[in-house]
C-alpha cells in the first residue's frame, strides 16, 4: 500500500480526529480511505445519470403530456397527490 502525506488546517485535522472518536474509523487513514470510497462511487453515479440524460435528450419529444407522465409516476410509487 502506497503512503501520502496531506497537509490539513487546524480546524479539518479536528473534523479527522473527532470522525475518528466516533469509533466509525480506526485511524485517519481509515476516515480519508472512506473518503475517497464514497466520492469514487458518487462520480460513478453521476457519470450513469449524466449519460441517462444525454441518452433522453438525443431521443426526441414525447408523445406523452407532462400530466400523462406524472400521472404513471403517482401509479408507479402508489401516491395519491
Amino acid at each position: 500500500m502506497a503512503t501520502m502525506n496531506v497537509s490539513l488546517p487546524d480546524l479539518m485535522k479536528e473534523w479527522v480526529e473527532n470522525q475518528i472518536k466516533t469509533g466509525h474509523f480506526s485511524n485517519a487513514s481509515d476516515y480519508v480511505r472512506d473518503l475517497i470510497r464514497r466520492d469514487q462511487e458518487y462520480q460513478d453515479r453521476r457519470e450513469m445519470l449524466i449519460k441517462a440524460l444525454i441518452v433522453g435528450e438525443n431521443s426526441g419529444e414525447s408523445e406523452h403530456s407532462i400530466e400523462d407522465i406524472w400521472q404513471g409516476v403517482k401509479a408507479r410509487h402508489g401516491l395519491d397527490l
